[in-house]
C-alpha cells in the first residue's frame, strides 16, 4: 500500500470518529455532493421516463411508420393501396420492423343521443396489433369483439360526453358524393390521458371502411409499422422506403416524427432542459467537492509542515488529500444514489407527483432510468469531480515547513 493512500485512510477515520473543527463543514460538502448527483438522477429518470411516455402514447394511436399513397399524401381518407400477404411478409422481414397493420381511416359524425361530434373511424384488421388498446380497455375485452357486430371501440371521454355505455348504440354519418350512414354497437371503452386522440379516435373492423368505399379485401388506407428500437426509427424508415421502391410502388414512407413533429420537437426541448440542470448541479457539486479539499489542507497544515520537513515533496502531500477527496466524494456519491433511487422507485409504485394531463399529455410523473444512464452519471461525477480537484489540490505547494514548525 503506499504511503499516500494509508496516510488518507488514517486521515478520513479520525475525521469519521475524532472531534474535528472541520467535521461540520465536510458533512456539508458531502451533503452537497449527494443532494447534486440525486437531482441529477432525478432529472434524468424523469427526462426519460416521460418521453418515453408520451412517445408510447403517440405511437399506440399512429404506429412508428406509415405507409400510404402519394395521392392524396397527407390526407385523413387517403387514396387506397393494395397489399396483399406477399408484401407484408416483405416488409415483416426488414430489419427492426416488429409487426405490420393494414388499417383504413375515415372521418365521420357521431351522432348519439341528439349530440353530435366530428371523429375518425380507424378500421383494424387481424393483423393489427392490440398490445397498447388491450392495456388501456376500462370497460369491455378486445376477445369479445367477435361476437358484436358493427362492434366500435371507444374512449371514455368520448362515451362520456356523448352518454354512451358498453352495448349502447349509436350513428356515424359520412360525407361524400353522397350522406352515408352506420350503425355501431359500442364493444369497449379505453382510457388515454391524450385527451386530443381520445375524442378523435373510434376503433372498428376495416370491412366498415372497406364496404363504405367500394374497396376489396386487400385494400387499405395505409401500413402502420411498428419497430422494435426507436433509436433506429430513421434507419427502419430508410429500408422501408428502398425495398419498397424495388418493388415498384410509389408508396411514401413517413415516420411517426414527421407526422407530429410538435409534439417531438416539444419532447426535444426536455433534453436540454435536463443538460442545463446536469451542469449546474455538476457545478454545485463541484464546489462543495473544492470546498471540502480546501477544509481539509488548512485542518492539516499543521501535519503537512511536518511531512515536508521529514522529506515529503508536494507531490505526495497532494496525493494524500485527493484521496483523501475522493473517499469523500464516493461517500457522497452513495447517500446520492440512496436518496435519488429511493424517490424514483416511490414515485414508480406509487405515482405520487400527479400531472395535469391535458398539459403534459400524462397524469403522473413517469420516471424510468436506463442503467447505462446509471452507470454514465456516476462514472461522471466522480471523473468529473476528481479533475476539478486538481488544480485547488497545489495550494499544498504554498505551505513553508520553517514557518508552521515556528508558529507551534
Amino acid at each position: 500500500m503506499r504511503f499516500e493512500t494509508f496516510i488518507a485512510r488514517r486521515f478520513n477515520c479520525e475525521l469519521s470518529g475524532g472531534e474535528e473543527m472541520s467535521r461540520p463543514a465536510i458533512r456539508i460538502a458531502i451533503a452537497g455532493i449527494a443532494m447534486g448527483l440525486a437531482v441529477m438522477i432525478i432529472a434524468i429518470a424523469v427526462v426519460v421516463g416521460f418521453k418515453r411516455e408520451v412517445t408510447r402514447q403517440v405511437t399506440g394511436f399512429g404506429s412508428h411508420i406509415i405507409v400510404s399513397s402519394f395521392d392524396g399524401f397527407g390526407e385523413l381518407d387517403e387514396t387506397p393501396i393494395e397489399v396483399d400477404q406477399s408484401q407484408l411478409q416483405l416488409l415483416r422481414n426488414v430489419d427492426n420492423v416488429a409487426e405490420v397493420q393494414r388499417i383504413g381511416r375515415k372521418p365521420g359524425i357521431i351522432e348519439a343521443k341528439n349530440a353530435f361530434q366530428g371523429v375518425i373511424l380507424k378500421g383494424v384488421d387481424d393483423t393489427y396489433c392490440w398490445d397498447f388498446f388491450s392495456n388501456r380497455m376500462v370497460d369491455g375485452s378486445i376477445d369479445s369483439l367477435g361476437g358484436i357486430s358493427n362492434w366500435a371501440i371507444i374512449s371514455r371521454k368520448m362515451a362520456n360526453q356523448m352518454r354512451l355505455a358498453m352495448g349502447d348504440r349509436f350513428n356515424i354519418y359520412f360525407v361524400g358524393d353522397r350522406l352515408k350512414a352506420r350503425r355501431f354497437t359500442v364493444g369497449g371503452i379505453y382510457e388515454t390521458t391524450f385527451s386530443e386522440y381520445d375524442k378523435l379516435y373510434i376503433l372498428t373492423d376495416i370491412s366498415v371502411i372497406r364496404q363504405l368505399n367500394g374497396w376489396n379485401d386487400t385494400q387499405c388506407n395505409a401500413l402502420e409499422l411498428l419497430v422494435n428500437d426507436w433509436d433506429k426509427l430513421d434507419y427502419t424508415q430508410n429500408k422501408v422506403f428502398e425495398v419498397l421502391a424495388k418493388d415498384g410502388e410509389p408508396y411514401a414512407v413517413e415516420s411517426i416524427t414527421d407526422k407530429v413533429p410538435q409534439i417531438f420537437e416539444w419532447l426535444a426541448m426536455l433534453d436540454t432542459n435536463a443538460a442545463i440542470i446536469l451542469i449546474l448541479m455538476m457545478l454545485v457539486s463541484g464546489f462543495c467537492i473544492i470546498s471540502g479539499l480546501l477544509i481539509l489542507v488548512l485542518e492539516r497544515m499543521q501535519t503537512i509542515g511536518l511531512l515536508k520537513a521529514l522529506g515529503a515533496t508536494n507531490r505526495n502531500i497532494r496525493r494524500i488529500f485527493l484521496t483523501q477527496s475522493v473517499y469523500l466524494i464516493l461517500r457522497g456519491m452513495l447517500w446520492g444514489n440512496v436518496i435519488g433511487l429511493s424517490l424514483i422507485a416511490i414515485e414508480y409504485f406509487t405515482k405520487a407527483f400527479p400531472l395535469d394531463a391535458t398539459a403534459y399529455y400524462v397524469d403522473y410523473v413517469p420516471v424510468s432510468l436506463p442503467i447505462v444512464w446509471w452507470l454514465t452519471l456516476n462514472a461522471g461525477m466522480l471523473i468529473i469531480g476528481t479533475l476539478m480537484l486538481v488544480g485547488p489540490s497545489h495550494i499544498v505547494s504554498h505551505i513553508k515547513p520553517k514557518e508552521l514548525i515556528v508558529t507551534e
